[in-house]
């Protein structure tokens, strides 16, 4: 399919000039991501050999009329400015800026607190991607549909299971036109199973004036009452306090989800591009393993040269870092991720699995459906393995014995495995030494 877009040598803001803003979130969410997100930020963390943010980034260098990326979250400035420095290297098309919201702003209020800067240069265009998002980002097709049907509003959606699409925002659109009739965020009755992957391509001419409109009706009303799904609390609201900086701030909070794309979807020429290609949140630490094996895949459909060739011991696709180790007797694969410095000892078996750097697993030893931390060890003859969750399945929590636990095993940072050591199902905090059997516990 040839796609109509803008080529990247026009100056910005002649031609159509297009941006992008990645929501990277904050240091004060991320917490079922733990214990990963301990030591390293959710969007920085490695999936199939490279951060999450790195993939969005990837896709977004694909767009010849974006120039200028924004990461948008707040977390403290230090902590992307390794990352920038580098992708600046490996994506010298792009100029990528880091903005630092003083508080957390919800998805449209901090795209409308920096509209300035976005705005300059005046892009038409704005693409907003979640960096919790796994999938395949088609957006250069996702261009295309706004510029075919000269829309307003673009969002990539895709089909779930009727039992899943309660969690997500649900789409109502029209068949023949593509057009996005309505939308709920997590609806409590079953109103459509295609949902919102959470990428947009906006008119900066719509989206600004939407939220405006928002934040002025949020302002504007006489009832600070807070609504939550009944399913969720037992009482169907609250009132807010009254305590003026509490409401002021709390009016601040404005989401894309909740308060702008519905009024969109009655007011303005707003689409969905309905992707067939892979989609995942990756919401739970656990979740990175279904991500890792979709990221690979995709690398392994793109003959990517990163990946390990294959061979007797070499099930593809396979990620090895090039200062790992790797005994060639040791067998890896399918979806393996082998960070950088990680020894993998003789005959071990590694598979559906992410080993983070600086890790040693030693030789006959077993991962499966795991995520081994920064600087752990794996003894001798030990087995440690996760559950296979169903293709398909949007969750990374099974039920074992009436409990509910991770269907992936996680182990934290500079965690040891004893020799013989079985651990099945469970989650290890960081610097914890395990010497017995354990199964379907958190470990504190």
């Amino acid at each position: 399919m040839s796609l109509q877009i803008p080529h990247r040598d026009k100056p910005n803001g002649v031609g159509g000039a297009t941006k992008a803003v990645i929501l990277v979130g904050g240091a004060s969410r991320g917490t079922r991501f733990r214990p990963l997100s301990l030591d390293v930020p959710k969007p920085l963390f490695d999936v199939a050999g490279h951060p999450i943010i790195w993939h969005c980034l990837t896709a977004i260098d694909k767009v010849p009329s974006i120039q200028e990326v924004y990461l948008i979250g707040y977390y403290d400035e230090s902590v992307f400015r390794d990352f920038i420095k580098d992708a600046a290297s490996e994506f010298p098309n792009l100029s990528i800026k880091y903005l630092r919201e003083y508080q957390a702003l919800g998805t449209a209020g901090g795209l409308y607190h920096f509209r300035d800067a976005i705005l300059k240069g005046r892009p038409e265009r704005i693409f907003v991607l979640n960096s919790d998002v796994c999938c395949s980002f088609p957006l250069n097709e996702m261009l295309k549909l706004f510029q075919d049907k000269d829309a307003e509003a673009v969002i990539l959606g895709t089909r779930v299971s009727e039992d899943a699409a309660s969690n997500f925002g649900c789409i109502v659109s029209d068949a023949h036109t593509r057009r996005v009739l309505h939308y709920v965020e997590k609806p409590e009755s079953h109103i459509s199973n295609l949902i919102n992957c959470g990428v947009y391509l906006f008119s900066t001419e719509a989206i600004f004036p939407s939220i405006r409109t928002a934040i002025k009706r949020r302002a504007d009303r006489p009832s600070r009452l807070v609504s939550y799904r009944s399913s969720e609390n037992l009482e169907s609201s609250f009132m807010v306090d009254d305590d003026d900086d509490d409401e002021n701030r709390k009016n601040e909070v404005i989401r894309l989800e909740q308060d702008i794309l519905g009024d969109m979807a009655d007011s303005k020429q707003f689409f969905v591009y309905e992707t067939k290609d892979f989609w995942r949140q990756i919401k739970t630490a656990g979740s990175a393993i279904p991500a890792n094996a979709l990221y690979l895949q995709k690398a392994w459909q793109n003959d990517s040269p990163e990946l390990a060739t294959p061979s007797i011991n070499i099930i593809p696709p396979v990620y090895i870092h090039p200062s790992a180790t790797v005994h060639p007797t040791a067998k890896l694969g399918p979806n393996v991720s082998i960070g950088p410095r990680v020894t993998i000892g003789a005959g071990a078996r590694v598979k559906e699995s992410i080993v983070l750097e600086d890790s040693e697993i030693k030789h006959d030893a077993c991962v499966l459906y795991s995520i081994i931390g920064w600087n752990s060890r794996v003894g001798a003859w030990a087995r440690v393995e996760g559950t296979p969750t169903p293709v398909g399945s949007h969750h990374t929590s099974i039920i074992k014995n009436g409990v509910k636990v991770q269907a992936i095993t996680i182990l934290g940072k500079e965690c040891g495995v004893g020799d013989e050591i079985r651990v099945q199902n469970c989650v290890c905090l960081p610097f914890k030494e395990l010497k017995r059997d354990v199964a379907n516990e958190v470990i504190m």
